[in-house]
């Protein structure tokens, strides 16, 4: 309790009532065995709810119950939990402390896995909780470890809403986290000073915190969360040529730190508006710490200039003849091609099969730098269009033969890919995603087709059609009425 408070500090799970506790692990081991049923999930699950049974301070009579929700049993129960644990009186005005209280547990040994971030959006959601609070919570948790200026512009309610904001993650937050050295360690900001990290947490943690956040211990846990020596993503640069890659750098989109992070993989570059791998990416809503990946620039823009030559120089006049009896009637499924299309192939089919290798080639290294923590221990959403797509797809791949590989990558969104449609090259891109695999395709997409057909006899192509794929886990979304 901090001097002028007069509530104390306590966890959530100490002020539920017992129903209310029981409710809670319930619907957690109903919800982890809904979301990762795979065997292979099957340690995570049992050690997420064994924790938390410790957490919630329940008897040990408790366990074999929860074990057994965790296991798949009794999911028909969950509208009843949800129900039994709003009615408990600590939550009836304030449901939110819930996910105040579940990311204080997945943050409590400095690693949010992103299977724990899903779990967190899905209990939110089963409780009507709107999915911006734990946007908001993630980064008032940062803000509230920092020292930090309110600008000119912010109006006296704004600063108001974030010093309450504040007030409450004390409570519910940063008691709950890793305790190193008989003080509570707060290993959430990478990239600042230590000392400068334990002037600022005094005043919300108190001496003895502050003195174990400024101990070696204490900046192993920040190097923990957000990568070694605090610069994660940023720091990284290829330093050297690694087999066929020449190029390979991150580019920070936003400014700041966060609790799990985006990148975007551009799949082509080309002159004018997007000769940049940033220009495509200005207005993504998901995350507020961003990153574009910088991949082999001068072969994308030799790529996207062919590509560009092409739609500007031939595109209206096969519109007038081959096109609108072909194209406009399935030219992507379509076994011969109009003759005066195949005369411009080799302005692309040169560049296009040199990408098509390397983007391969980009993705296994990318693979690589997020199962050695570059990024930290947080969650990362992946999101790329056309090659982009690839790299990322290929990534996945590589990222399932390995070891440890799962709770990295959060959610995977892929446009246009030109990669392999048919299920069984996906099946194992699930066991790496703990979210969602959303697929984005257009059937309409005849350029796409066009130049795949030089890479694969095949025109099962995920970016012209869905992945008829049965998990949970696999989201197909039609472009078409977005792409003209």
């Amino acid at each position: 309790e901090q001097p002028g408070e007069k509530e104390p500090c306590v966890l959530l799970g100490q002020r539920l009532g017992e129903p209310g506790r029981f409710a809670y692990a319930a619907l957690c081991g109903i919800s982890l065995a809904w979301l990762f049923p795979e065997k292979e999930q099957s340690s995570f699950r049992m050690e997420f709810i064994e924790g938390f049974v410790k957490w919630l301070n329940l008897p040990e009579a408790v366990l074999p119950a929860m074990t057994a929700f965790a296991s798949g049993l009794g999911g028909e129960g969950t509208e009843t939990f949800s129900q039994i644990l709003l009615k408990d009186p600590i939550l009836k005005e304030n449901p939110v402390v819930v996910t105040q209280d579940l990311l204080s547990y997945s943050l409590r040994d400095g690693y949010y896995d992103a299977r724990a971030r899903v779990l967190i959006c899905h209990i939110t959601w089963l409780l009507r909780i709107p999915l911006e609070e734990l946007e908001a919570l993630e980064e008032s948790l940062l803000e509230s470890l920092k020292e930090q200026n309110e600008e000119e512009s912010e109006t006296a309610e704004v600063s108001r809403k974030k010093k309450e904001r504040r007030k409450k993650l004390k409570r519910y937050l940063l008691i709950g986290l890793a305790t190193v050295g008989g003080g509570t360690v707060i290993g959430l900001t990478g990239g600042l000073a230590a000392p400068l990290v334990a002037a600022g947490a005094a005043t919300i943690i108190g001496g003895a915190g502050a003195a174990a956040l400024g101990s070696t211990a204490g900046i192993a846990v920040m190097a923990s969360l957000f990568g070694a020596a605090g610069a994660g993503l940023t720091g990284y640069k290829m330093k050297k040529r690694v087999g066929a890659i020449e190029e390979f750098e991150f580019l920070p989109l936003t400014e700041g730190k966060q609790l799990h992070i985006t990148i975007a993989i551009t799949g082509w570059l080309c002159t004018g508006k997007y000769g940049s791998f940033t220009a495509p990416w200005t207005s993504m809503l998901q995350s507020s710490e961003q990153y574009c990946l910088a991949w082999e620039s001068k072969y994308l823009m030799e790529l996207g200039n062919a590509l560009d030559s092409l739609l500007n120089g031939f595109v209206n006049m096969m519109a007038q003849e081959a096109l609108k009896f072909t194209v406009l009637s399935g030219i992507v499924t379509a076994l011969t091609w109009p003759t005066s299309l195949l005369t411009v192939a080799n302005v692309i089919d040169n560049p296009w099969g040199v990408c098509l290798h390397r983007s391969a080639e980009v993705g296994k290294h990318l693979a690589h730098i997020l199962l050695s923590r570059q990024q930290g221990k947080r969650p990362v959403t992946l999101i790329g269009f056309s090659l982009g797509a690839r790299v990322i797809y290929f990534c996945l791949q590589e990222m399932a033969q390995e070891k440890d590989s799962q709770g990295i990558i959060e959610d995977v969104v892929l446009l246009g890919a030109p990669v392999e449609g048919e299920a069984k090259y996906w099946r194992a891109i699930t066991k790496v995603v703990s979210g969602r695999i959303v697929n984005g395709y257009c059937r309409g997409d005849w350029l796409l087709g066009f130049v795949y057909r030089t890479s694969s006899v095949q025109i099962n192509v995920a970016g012209l059609q869905p992945v008829d794929l049965d998990d949970r886990r696999m989201v197909n979304m039609d472009l078409s009425s977005v792409v003209s």
